[in-house]
């Protein structure tokens, strides 16, 4: 698909009722299955196995999870959002945490940014913007003097997993029993160093 040029910006946190409207929806057709690697480097094999029947996967249909919930569940103060616009549409996003007391994703460090939540409208997907929005992150991350930025997937969003991988991350982690209401699934987190 050819690039779409979009207007990013830091918008406050009011703006995610407006946010909340781009689709978090995607068609799961294949999973990752994960090993470690028994060569003493303490990584991880990822290999992809197609589904035979797909279904879709919408993360704001969740009880409780979608960015009209956040603010119950966290102190939000140290977060920022980023817009991607188009026109006068908000076609993706980027929600950081930072410094936050309590968050656990956070690992109680403050040289740590969590990418929260990235999320870019289908008619703008594989357009570059996610690849714009978390340039706008890392450097927004580098700034407020992190090491590192972290982002927590699932092995069912594939397309999310091959981008974090292009965007220079590594899978650090995996937790197998991380969401017990979604037995088969599986926690990767990913980590991406950030240059002093």
């Amino acid at each position: 698909m050819q690039r779409i040029n979009v207007e990013l910006a830091q918008e406050p946190m009011t703006a995610l009722h407006e946010y909340a409207r781009v689709p978090n929806v995607f068609t799961v057709d294949r999973v990752l299955d994960v090993t470690s690697r028994d060569d003493g480097t303490s990584g991880f094999t990822l290999s992809e196995r197609r589904l035979d029947v797909p279904y879709q996967k919408d993360y704001d249909a969740i009880p409780g999870e979608g960015p009209l919930h956040w603010d119950d569940r966290f102190d939000m103060s140290n977060w920022v959002l980023f817009v991607a616009r188009f026109g006068d549409r908000i076609v993706g996003g980027a929600a950081v945490a930072f410094d936050t007391p309590g968050f656990a994703m956070l690992e109680g460090r403050r040289d740590l940014a969590v990418l929260w939540d990235i999320r870019i409208s289908p008619d703008a997907r594989r357009r570059r913007v996610g690849s714009e929005l978390f340039g706008r992150v890392e450097a927004w991350a580098q700034r407020r003097g992190c090491r590192q930025l972290k982002i927590e997937t699932q092995n069912t969003n594939v397309g999310a997993c091959r981008f974090y991988e292009r965007q220079g991350c590594r899978l650090k982690a995996i937790h197998r029993a991380a969401y017990p209401e979604l037995p088969e699934e599986i926690q990767l987190l990913w980590y991406k160093d950030l240059p002093r």
